[in-house]
């Protein structure tokens, strides 16, 4: 798509976006999806100024934007049907355009960045229903040949899925944080921030297994999850495995080892669990990030109201 047919500017103002999705393209190495998106937004963003203005766009019409021109640009989008989200994409793109004419020292209007983003809905965990759950753990061992490696992703999905760990806390472990009949484990996440999360016996025996079949010496300072070479095991090689495991059971996209944290504190509170105990587990610093849960909960209960009650 050409971004400069047919849009109502002047041709100083062509040559500045001529300029700057040239930028885009070839210095900041954005992706040709990207800069047709930004593109989309900033044609829209000047068709409506013309309109607003009553006047082809120039750079002086740009530096003479007040606040409540960018604002009545983000009313018309709200009426226009745009969410919030496309429409906090759109505003990112105009702060760049204007950054990029400030930068060049052609137009510098402050107004451009005090525009206040829309607020985004907060996106809900995505958690596996327990049968997948549980299937994804009886499954992840059969994704590699190697023996050794089959227990070792067992042992990290089952203690990612019975502590509610995140990844990183899971492979940042030494071989000595747990051993077998560990009751608990202490965890450093987010911030610095310590906590204690109880070892149920499969995990530590899944663990343990693991150990046992490592061909590598694991002192206990060593990390505790290796690569196929020795070498502390990488975040994406373990979600190479889970995107396999996902093909394999024909799960969704949404089946990623954050997920099993998820799963963890979904499932825990289906099965009555309390609010205050799971932040805890998890590590949350702030109740309302736990309490997304119950939405989900929520969500799955309703759904199975609608699907089995005989007045639904």
């Amino acid at each position: 798509m050409d971004p400069l047919t047919s849009l109502p500017v002047d041709s100083a103002l062509t040559r500045e976006l001529d300029t700057w999705l040239s930028w885009l393209t070839h210095q900041k190495a954005s992706s040709r999806h990207t800069v047709t998106a930004y593109q989309i937004d900033i044609r829209h963003f000047l068709h409506f100024i013309n309109r607003h203005q009553g006047e082809q766009v120039t750079l002086i019409t740009l530096g003479a934007l007040a606040l409540r021109d960018f604002r009545s640009w983000m009313a018309a989008r709200a009426s226009e049907g745009f969410s919030a989200t496309s429409t906090a994409r759109a505003v990112s793109v105009v702060r760049s355009f204007f950054r990029y004419l400030q930068k060049q020292a052609v137009v510098d209007n402050a107004a451009a960045f005090h525009i206040r983003t829309p607020k985004l809905p907060k996106s809900l965990p995505k958690a596996l229903v327990e049968k997948d759950a549980l299937n994804s753990l009886a499954s992840v061992g059969a994704m590699h040949k190697d023996v050794w490696v089959q227990l070792r992703d067992v042992a990290l999905l089952t203690l990612i899925y019975g502590c509610g760990l995140r990844i990183s806390e899971a492979l940042s472990l030494t071989a000595g944080d747990i051993s077998a009949g560990s009751l608990s484990l202490r965890i450093r996440g987010k911030g610095n921030k310590e906590r204690m999360v109880p070892l149920l016996p499969q995990v530590c025996e899944a663990i343990e297994a693991y150990k046992k079949s490592c061909p590598f010496a694991l002192s206990a300072k060593s990390l505790l999850f290796l690569g196929l070479r020795g070498k502390p095991l990488q975040p994406a090689i373990f979600q190479k495995e889970i995107r396999h495991l996902r093909a394999a059971l024909g799960l969704p996209d949404s089946a990623t080892p954050h997920a099993f944290r998820h799963s963890f504190a979904t499932h825990l509170l289906a099965n009555g669990g309390d609010l205050r105990t799971i932040q805890e587990l998890l590590g949350h610093a702030d109740l309302s990030t736990t309490q997304r849960y119950t939405k989900i909960d929520h969500d799955r209960l309703l759904s199975v109201y609608e699907k089995s009650h005989p007045r639904a």
